[in-house]
């Protein structure tokens, strides 16, 4: 799932970045960014599994 871009806040990012900053660093915030943004959508949609479940069904303890 792809989230829109607002520039404003990709502004806001790279400004917070320090000024040695690589396009590595930018993209990897970027990334994180958007999974977190799209971590939350599927939460609120409900689309995510209690952690009991997940553990049950790999065979963890």
């Amino acid at each position: 799932m792809s989230i829109i871009m607002e520039k404003d806040e990709t502004h806001k990012i790279i400004d917070r970045m320090p000024p040695n900053a690589t396009w590595d660093d930018l993209m990897r915030e970027i990334y994180v960014r958007e999974t977190v943004e799209c971590g939350l959508a599927d939460s609120k949609a409900g689309r995510t599994s209690d952690v009991k479940e997940v553990r049950a069904k790999f065979g963890l303890p």
